[in-house]
């Protein structure tokens, strides 16, 4: 709930009217507040806190900043949270300005995409009159804050081009053109700014003046950055010369959503819950209306919930939203994710798209209250899934669920049951043919009864029917008379019984699965609550009951002569309890997941030498035929991408099902496949995956050294040495020399990376002792080339070159050709350092070939980055501009964001020495 006590950070800190005291504690309230309702780790705050030197008790110190900050205000202190992590502010709807602006912006581009062009300026000039100054201004030099501040900055100047485009094409022209004119003032090489402001002066009738302007921009681009104006500058100058309109961008119409799944074309019965709904969606209150359909698995939910959908679309002009919970799946949706995709249903993109859960929430809600639409959410796993997906008002909401939901507010339950014994006669003839059930009414009537009049069923066996004209109804109807083989027969294309129950039984508790087996054993009659008790043979029997009542996989037939609840198993679920086996047939899971690991490892055999070392897996293999090993030796990377998200599921599945040895294989095989292809996502969440169900030492060691791996792609530093160390910790516990060489070198890695090339080189030296002592040639080339760069950043020349040359040596003879391209590099670079320009071209263009031969398209990224420094400096212009603005390209692609910063900084330094030569040339 909103209250007055506002934080503002879009210029001052102001937190309300609070006192906050020194530096440090306005710092630490900075710091949550730009990560608000998230958990800000104690790491995070200390990088903030103390950038250079830490006190010797971070801890004792951050808590004394904490209790002062919590001292200034009450209001702050009631905000304030602590768990093991480390601490967070919570932050309401309209308290922070900072949450305010993204809002604000979101619902201008909203207004704008469906043509509302003043409503948007309205929009934008509430964001921007939001900012006081730059961000944060009192508190300057946080280095933590760098990335975030500017890219606040950028966001501001984005919502401002956005008005003064805007305000253009409202044909507000003087008003852009008094606004413009000091906007490019201070930012002069925003062309799209330079473009609004030649269609301005073109639309208010200054021609001469508009091509006066577009010759000063052009003048100042090519002197000062050596660049023509871009393709969309140009245009506009070009359609003023002709003396026509230039094309203004035209208001976007936003598309209304219509998201639904098709209509069941054959959609049966129902009447009395189809009224009902639309009863409920047609009230004509402005509230949200919210219904739950809720019953066994394939009873039809979703089918009703469809098939309602359609028929409201009037009642909701706006749109209709469908979104798939996959709440019976191994991981249904987070509330991060599903409220990301009604966002971008609603208009809102890219930067605009809030980064934590809390603030979608609040963003969607805002949004919603603006539109009427119908979003149907189906398969929810529980209500607590669905609670925060609620729009405050006007929307319809439909969920469909196997779980009762009685605990969320506000709601209408329908309960699906059965199709009654005529309306599933009737979707029979539907889709086996009338004439055929017609023909033979006793067989169709038994096959109802086999299928316990479910719909899903009844469905697959009218389509077994239909499928084969020469059977009768006599033929289907014996099959289905076994029960042993029933739920086998239930089976059409993709339509199974047994699968729609699987979804079902895998969500429900251990312990209630247990019980859900032994009740499928009692037979078809029903099952008063004392046999219940004595089958279970526990104090919580009727809880596990109620658990099974609730996913609707057991049912009340009524109340017996003594008043006590009987219960009841629809007929095939009982079956199904009754084939389903005590263990979860892990030995079959086994052998396809070990299958897998077979034909990742054959992939990989076929790649470069890695240094990310697979764990051993001694178990039992499943051999896959020979015909497919083949295939994969052939094209393994083309397989590998193909089998990505496949491969990630595989690890899931492995965790879940409690092969923990298996998971944790798989996932460190997995890893120089991520590590080529920078599926850096990817590789924490198996790693993350299998750490969960990871037993021993060394596979923990493993998994922890990969994570941290990833930290440190990700200029984690902090979190990628303590995690490295960590895991050192373990591979010398688990008696594992090599894995603790490889750990060393990656503390080794995090110091270099944070600028310490001297405090890297011992953890380096003891990864080279190990490596030399086990006789890893490979290990050993990786860790002298580690020795070679801490020297060269260093200053140390001639001793890196050493160092470097000997890698080099080794990785030729090894025959490892990715650390010689590695390696290459980094003597390219050492050249280029120490002025033999033609050498070091030389030696990054061999390693550019290397790199670009074995796929690697971010080491080779970084060796054309090298070579674009090298032409800059020697004078070779064009040269440099193809090779800066390729390795631009892939660090963007690659999401590499130290690289895609040095690369700018090149293409900058290339533009200033192209127009310092242009002027000379000119003079």
């Amino acid at each position: 709930m909103t209250t007055g006590f506002k934080f503002r950070v879009l210029g001052p800190l102001v937190a309300g009217d609070a006192e906050l005291g020194g530096t440090k504690p306005r710092v630490l309230l900075a710091t949550l507040l730009l990560n608000a309702n998230q958990t800000v780790t104690y790491d995070m705050l200390t990088d903030a806190l103390w950038p250079n030197r830490r006190p010797r008790s971070v801890a004792a110190n951050l808590r004394t900043y904490v209790s002062s900050l919590r001292a200034s205000s009450p209001e702050i202190s009631a905000r304030m949270r602590t768990d093991r992590l480390g601490y967070s502010i919570a932050i309401g709807h309209g308290e922070l300005d900072l949450a305010e602006f993204t809002e604000h912006v979101a619902k201008a581009r909203q207004f704008r995409a469906a043509g509302a062009l003043a409503e948007a300026a309205g929009q934008l000039e509430s964001a921007l009159a939001l900012w006081r100054g730059d961000p944060l201004a009192d508190l300057p030099g946080v280095h933590a804050w760098g990335d975030r501040l500017a890219a606040l900055a950028e966001a501001r100047v984005v919502a401002t081009e956005e008005l003064l485009s805007l305000r253009v094409a409202e044909g507000r022209y003087q008003d852009a053109i008094a606004e413009l004119r000091p906007f490019l003032a201070e930012h002069p090489f925003r062309e799209s700014g330079w473009q609004q402001l030649l269609l301005a002066l073109n639309g208010s009738g200054q021609q001469a003046e508009a091509l006066r302007t577009y010759a000063e921009i052009r003048k100042r681009l090519v002197t000062e950055l050596g660049v023509e104006p871009g393709p969309e500058l140009r245009k506009v100058h070009a359609a003023i010369l002709k003396g026509e309109a230039p094309q203004q961008e035209p208001a976007m119409v936003r598309a209304v959503p219509r998201q639904l799944p098709q209509d069941v074309p054959d959609f049966t019965g129902r009447g009395k819950h189809i009224g009902a709904l639309r009863a409920i969606f047609t009230s004509g209150d402005d509230s949200a209306s919210v219904a739950t359909i809720v019953g066994s698995p394939g009873v039809g939910k979703t089918s009703l919930a469809v098939h309602v959908a359609h028929l409201l679309r009037d009642e909701f002009p706006d749109g209709q939203l469908y979104v798939d919970l996959a709440g019976t799946t191994s991981r249904p949706r987070t509330a991060k994710e599903v409220l990301g995709s009604l966002l971008r249903s609603l208009g809102v993109t890219g930067a605009a798209l809030p980064d934590t859960a809390h603030d979608r929430a609040t963003l969607y809600r805002s949004l919603a209250s603006e539109t009427r639409m119908l979003v149907l959410f189906d398969d929810a796993a529980n209500a607590a899934q669905v609670q925060g997906l609620l729009p405050a008002s006007n929307w319809g909401v439909l969920v469909t669920s196997r779980q009762r939901m009685a605990e969320l507010p506000a709601t209408h339950q329908i309960e699906l049951d059965v199709l009654p014994t005529s309306e599933a006669g009737e979707l029979l003839g539907k889709i086996a043919g009338l004439d055929r059930v017609n023909r033979e009414p006793e067989a169709a009537e038994a096959i109802l009864r086999s299928c316990g009049y479910l719909p899903l069923a009844i469905r697959i066996a009218g389509a077994r029917i239909a499928g084969r004209r020469g059977w009768t109804l006599n033929v289907l109807e014996r099959r289905l008379a076994d029960e042993t083989q029933r739920l086998s027969e239930l089976k059409a294309g993709e339509l199974a019984v047994r699968a729609s129950f699987d979804l079902s039984y895998r969500q429900l508790p251990a312990d209630a699965a247990a019980a859900f087996r032994l009740l499928g054993r009692l037979g078809p009659s029903t099952i008063p609550e004392w046999a219940a008790g004595a089958l279970l043979d526990r104090q919580d029997s009727a809880d596990l009951v109620d658990v099974l009542l609730d996913a609707n996989m057991l049912e009340i037939a009524g109340m017996d002569t003594i008043d006590q609840p009987r219960y009841l198993m629809h007929d095939l679920i009982r079956v199904y309890a009754r084939d389903a086996a005590e263990t979860e047939a892990r030995e079959s899971l086994s052998r396809v997941v070990s299958g897998w690991l077979g034909l990742v490892e054959t992939a990989l055999a076929q790649m470069p030498v890695s240094i990310f070392r697979p764990l051993p897996w001694d178990g039992p293999r499943h051999q896959v035929d020979k015909s497919i090993v083949d295939a994969v030796a052939a094209a393994p990377l083309h397989w590998l991408d193909a089998e990505h998200e496949t491969l990630i599921s595989v690890v899931e599945l492995a965790a879940n099902e409690g092969l923990d040895e298996l998971a944790c294989t798989l996932a460190t095989t997995l890893v120089p496949y991520f590590d080529h292809r920078c599926h850096f996502d990817s590789w924490q969440r198996v790693h993350e995956t299998a750490l969960k169900s990871a037993k021993d030492t060394l596979s923990q060691a493993a998994l922890l050294r990969g994570i941290a791996q990833v930290h440190l792609y990700r200029d984690s530093y902090t979190v990628a040495e303590a995690t490295f160390a960590k895991s050192r910790g373990l591979f010398i516990e688990a008696g594992d020399a090599l894995g603790e060489g490889f750990a060393s070198c990656g503390v080794g890695a995090t110091r270099f990376f944070r600028g310490r090339p001297l405090a890297a080189l011992p953890y380096f030296h003891k990864g080279l002792n190990t490596f030399v002592d086990q006789g890893d040639v490979h290990a050993e080339a990786y860790a002298r080339q580690a020795i070679g760069k801490a020297q060269m950043a260093i200053g140390n020349h001639t001793e890196a070159a050493n160092w470097l040359e000997r890698a080099l040596m080794l990785s030729r003879e090894a025959d490892d050709r990715h650390r010689e391209g590695r390696v290459l590099s980094e003597l390219g670079r050492l050249h280029g350092t120490t002025g033999y320009t033609k050498k070091a071209v030389r030696y990054l263009e061999m390693s550019l070939e290397i790199l670009r031969d074995l796929g690697d398209d971010l080491c080779s990224a970084y060796a054309l980055h090298w070579l674009a420094d090298l032409h800059t400096t020697s004078g070779d212009f064009g040269r440099a501009e193809v090779e800066v603005r390729q390795a631009l390209a892939a660090f963007r692609r690659l999401k590499d964001r130290s690289g895609e910063e040095k690369a700018e900084w090149t293409l900058n330094v290339l533009r200033r020495r192209r127009g310092a030569r242009l002027e000379q040339i000119t003079g």
